[in-house]
């Protein structure tokens, strides 16, 4: 017998053993994975756009004008590719695959750009372009150097949009209580931004210096190495991610009301009486459409009952939407217009290649046995972010709370015309300031001589790189707080991806103005503004074309705001705060004081 129920134990010990959980995936273990793949791209990527002027000047033979506008180009499909990234990942790929193939397509573009400085035969026969005229690249060299921006970019477009996301989606565990799941993601953001911001910073210090000192060998090397190793930090911890599927992306449903739309455009709108109305999602409170846009309400409308399934969903998206489709796109379309005042902005903080070439020609000595390179001088831009962030935040703030006796905080807007004004005074700082260069240059016989490094300190540089970092500060922050806080919380991928799509469309406004300036001031044989030759032309020129369209967008923007109206740009504050004094309203109801009715109050605010 007690053989039997030894037996019968181990009967029962097998299911047991057999049905052992196993490691749940996901969690705090993936995090540095994920941050050191976006870091290291990061330092990769921007580490090798300061001095590429350089190198499309030096040893491609690629003028001032024309190495520019491929830079602009570069930006502008590295800005825009996320949107396309966030598509195809939420719609076809998922998270993973859409980083993983990001991660591999950027290291592939950054190993043939270093194949271009290790094989001669990549590049044209080298010379001086100040001294004699120079060979041109051939057309495959040239296919080959935009194959490695083209490859570069689609790697940007499929790990920046995703990576966040994809850490976030580690982190989200059901069994862990709410307030220990926002300290675990809080935690991973403070440590995601503070690798990216770090990352940055090693690119405009670390590498640029390696490119001066090392040439472009060793500089295009590190890179290559580092952005090795951050898809071999991503595809390491394949085993422990949480992967999840693909759905149907937010542009799905844009595009789904837009085809709706002008399908049932001569369909009439339903009356009172009618016994067809407008369809809603499931559990929705939104039962029909503003007026607003009125033309797009028909894309929700329904036109015969059997179009919804019994579940209440619509057995064709591509011919009935929802009302909440219809709402979503037109808070897009209102907010486009203020959106759109950021461009000027970007377009302004995009000319580094031309404060480059400033700042080559101009004294960099901090010591008498160290130069500061050229190619860093954009981390005063990061600089004058950080700083004005600090201070508004922790001086600024405080402190006129502390006059007037009660929370302050200036309103969204207002920021946003601010930074637009830093932005026209960046510019207009810049064109004195190359004013007073290029007279010193003609003063010290440097005419013909551009490669002559001017007795001026490119410190003198700083006080744009500073103006354009408040500007940033200002608008960038106050435009994505703007955007949060006036689209549904479904379309925060939107919110996020509107940033990245302003960078792009002013990269390649940047581009057709550039090339617009090249073209009408050389005409009849004359020296362009954007001459190669920095002394010859006329940079300040320029920089005041733009200091006037910088103005001319500040009406622009006011303009824009006028007609917006107020907006709940305290949104986001107002609710944390209402949720706060409803907690503190159940606590006292729990011990028989206080508002009963505290929390319906709290809910019908809310609605």
């Amino acid at each position: 017998m007690e053989i039997e129920n030894t037996s019968d134990e181990k009967k029962m010990e097998q299911p047991q053993q057999q049905s052992l959980p196993r490691r749940q995936k996901g969690g705090l273990i993936t995090m540095p994975f994920i941050i050191a793949n976006e870091a290291l791209e990061k330092v990769a990527s921007y580490g090798l756009l300061p001095n590429m002027i350089l190198y499309l000047m030096g040893d491609y033979h690629i003028g001032i004008a024309q190495g520019t506008n491929i830079l602009f180009f570069w930006s502008a499909a590295t800005n825009f590719l996320p949107v396309i990234g966030a598509f195809v990942s939420d719609s076809y790929l998922g998270r993973f695959l859409t980083i993983g193939f990001g991660s591999i397509s950027s290291f592939l573009g950054i190993v043939l750009l270093w194949l271009t400085a290790m094989i001669p035969q990549a590049r044209p026969p080298p010379c001086n372009q100040f001294k004699e005229k120079c060979k041109t690249p051939t057309s495959p060299q040239y296919a080959v150097l935009i194959s490695c921006f083209a490859l570069m970019s689609i790697g940007a477009g499929g790990i920046r949009p995703c990576s966040l996301a994809f850490g976030t989606d580690q982190l989200n565990n059901r069994n862990r209580p709410k307030k220990e799941s926002d300290i675990v993601l809080e935690k991973f953001f403070n440590w995601y931004f503070a690798a990216t911001a770090t990352s940055i910073v090693i690119a405009f210090t670390g590498i640029v210096y390696v490119q001066d000192h090392a040439g472009w060998k060793v500089g295009f090397g590190v890179p290559t190495i580092l952005m090795f190793l951050s898809a071999l930090f991503f595809f390491l911890a394949s085993s422990l991610y949480v992967k999840q599927k693909a759905t149907v992306s937010v542009f799905t449903g844009f595009a789904q009301v837009i085809v709706v739309a002008y399908k049932n455009r001569k369909s009439s709108f339903p009356s009172q009486n009618s016994n067809l109305g407008y369809h809603q999602k499931k559990g929705s409170s939104l039962s029909q459409p503003t007026n607003k846009l009125r033309f797009l309400n028909k894309a929700c409308i329904i036109q015969n009952p059997q179009d919804i399934t019994p579940d209440g969903e619509a057995s064709n998206p591509w011919a009935l939407c929802t009302v909440e489709q219809v709402e979503a796109l037109k808070s897009l379309i209102r907010v486009m217009p203020l959106w759109s005042t950021s461009i000027m902005m970007s377009i302004n903080i995009s000319q580094g290649s031309f404060q480059l070439l400033q700042a080559k020609s101009m004294d960099r000595h901090i010591t008498s046995g160290f130069q500061y390179p050229a190619g860093s001088f954009g981390m005063f831009t990061i600089i004058g972010a950080v700083i004005w962030i600090g201070l508004y935040d922790r001086v600024i703030i405080p402190l006129a709370t502390k006059i007037r006796g009660k929370p302050v905080k200036i309103e969204i807007k207002t920021r946003m015309g601010l930074g637009l004004l830093c932005s026209f005074i960046a510019m207009v700082v810049s064109a004195i300031v190359e004013h007073v260069r290029r007279k010193e240059a003609l003063a010290s016989g440097y005419l013909n001589n551009p490669e002559g490094v001017v007795a001026m300190s490119a410190m003198w540089l700083v006080p744009q790189h500073f103006l354009n970092g408040m500007a940033e500060a200002l608008t960038s922050v106050g435009l994505t707080e703007f955007l949060f806080s006036e689209l549904p919380k479904s379309m925060l991928s939107v919110a996020s991806a509107l940033a990245g799509l302003g960078l792009a469309v002013g990269n390649l406004l940047a581009s057709f103005i550039l090339s617009t300036v090249d073209n009408l001031t050389k005409r009849g044989g004359k020296v362009s503004w954007l001459s190669n030759d920095i002394n010859k032309g006329h940079y300040e020129s320029y920089y005041w074309l733009l200091a006037i369209m910088s103005s001319i967008n500040l009406f622009y923007f006011i303009l824009c705001s006028w007609a917006y109206g107020p907006c709940s740009d305290e949104g986001f504050f107002k609710v944390r705060d209402e949720r706060e004094e409803d907690l503190k309203e159940e606590e006292l109801t729990s011990l028989g004081i206080g508002d009963k009715n505290g929390g319906e109050k709290f809910k019908e605010q809310e609605v």
